[in-house]
């Protein structure tokens, strides 16, 4: 295992006096010691989430490769924290679970294979263990990111570790789109992804846990989610599949939200999914869209009612279009959601495609280096928006137009807390 004195930076120190003040009740006092006795919206603005995703799964933001040595991986994570606090971003939202694997010690589930390039095999040090650490000694929150159902972005059961519990269970996985799942609609399924998530969350003092847009995988067309056992052995009650399926994943975020709570009771419970609830064409309540998927028909998750709810304790929805977006026009995606939201205990922050930024194959919008930081001067039009996380860490550090650069120097310049 490889350890480092943890350090108080400054801007930690900053942070948590401010974290301390307001929590007291001293928000204002809080906002002018930020500030600087700067203007009252300023001052205001002590609490706002900045975050970034950083992607293990295919190694696409860390580690930039398999088999790098602890010493290298552990300071290319601490490069991106780092890359964090320089923008001043304020929470991590890092990958550990993204293959039915790990990036912990788990008794449940292997090594994940990102680590070393064998899955199983002991990368020598504690990358969750480091991250939550270091993240803190900088005044960073880390948010857990874990995949519920996806075992492998193959088919062949016999490539992935010898222990590893889909070979031992082989009823419980389903090959669909030239992938490997496991079953949702398997009660013992559910129960074991818990088991295996909430590990880390006893073990670590990780500040929120996080998923993203995968339940049932998005559609391939064509093909079909061979669930014929589950449906007729557990669907009983359902007389359509799909109402049986939502019901499915409404029990694993239910049930995954009170075992949180249960081990760690201000650890947060956060889902990040796609950004179509379901379009207005199909659903009165659904927003002005045309997206060629909803996440209520397509992926079985009812993102509206689990913060309706008040299940989740923030949503992040990917709203990874330009503002003007025919299909699905950011802004209107973004009043369509703080319309959800409000009323509701579940915070809203919204997911922020940088990686479009500069990016020759996305439309014209996202050649301009303030595409971004439009976005965030539309979203402060919306009370209930409290903030943005970005996808991802790569794109942070390279920031190849400068569209981060931007939206610091026009919305960042102080540091802020996340909300509580």
């Amino acid at each position: 295992m490889l350890h480092r004195k943890s350090r108080i930076s400054r801007r930690a120190f900053t942070v948590t006096a401010l974290s301390a003040l307001v929590a007291s009740g001293g928000a204002m006092a809080a906002g002018s010691a930020m500030a600087g006795g700067k203007d009252r919206d300023r001052r205001r603005a002590t609490r706002e989430m900045r975050g970034v995703w950083v992607a293990t799964v295919a190694n696409r933001d860390w580690p930039s490769k398999q088999g790098l040595t602890a010493q290298k991986q552990r300071a290319e994570l601490i490069a991106h924290l780092d890359a964090a606090e320089k923008s001043h971003l304020n929470t991590v939202v890092l990958q550990v679970r993204p293959t039915a694997d790990a990036l912990w010690p788990s008794p449940y589930e292997p090594w994940s294979q990102v680590l070393t390039g064998t899955q199983g095999e002991d990368p020598g040090w504690d990358p969750l263990g480091t991250a939550v650490e270091e993240a803190h000694a900088r005044g960073l929150q880390l948010h857990a990111w874990f995949n519920p159902y996806r075992i492998a972005n193959h088919t062949d059961l016999g490539k992935l570790a010898p222990s590893h519990p889909a070979r031992e269970h082989e009823d419980w996985v389903v090959s669909y789109g030239g992938k490997l799942y496991y079953n949702p609609g398997l009660p013992e399924v559910r129960a074991f992804v818990q088991r295996a998530m909430l590990d880390a969350v006893e073990k670590y003092e990780v500040d929120a846990v996080h998923f993203d847009d995968y339940f049932y995988p998005y559609p391939v067309a064509g093909q079909n989610f061979d669930d014929d056992e589950a449906y007729d052995r557990y669907g009983g009650g359902f007389a359509v599949r799909a109402d049986w399926r939502r019901d499915n994943i409404d029990q694993l975020v239910r049930e995954m939200a009170a075992g949180i709570k249960k081990i760690r009771p201000r650890t947060e419970f956060g889902i990040s999914p796609f950004g179509v609830w379901r379009n207005a064409g199909t659903d009165p309540l659904g927003s002005d869209t045309r997206g060629g998927v909803q996440t209520y028909d397509d992926l079985y998750a009812d993102t509206r009612k689990w913060v309706r709810e008040g299940w989740i304790d923030y949503i992040c929805p990917q709203l990874y279009w330009n503002i003007g977006f025919a299909a699905a026009d950011y802004a209107k995606l973004v009043p369509w959601w703080s319309e959800v939201a409000r009323g509701s205990r579940t915070k809203l922050y919204v997911g922020e495609a940088l990686y479009k930024a500069g990016d020759s194959a996305q439309p014209a919008a996202w050649q301009e280096p303030a595409e971004l930081s439009r976005h965030l001067t539309l979203a402060k039009e919306h009370a209930e928006v409290c903030g943005h996380v970005y996808f991802a860490a790569k794109d942070v550090a390279t920031d190849r137009i400068g569209a981060m650069a931007r939206v610091v120097a026009d919305h960042y310049e102080q540091p802020a807390i996340p909300p509580r």
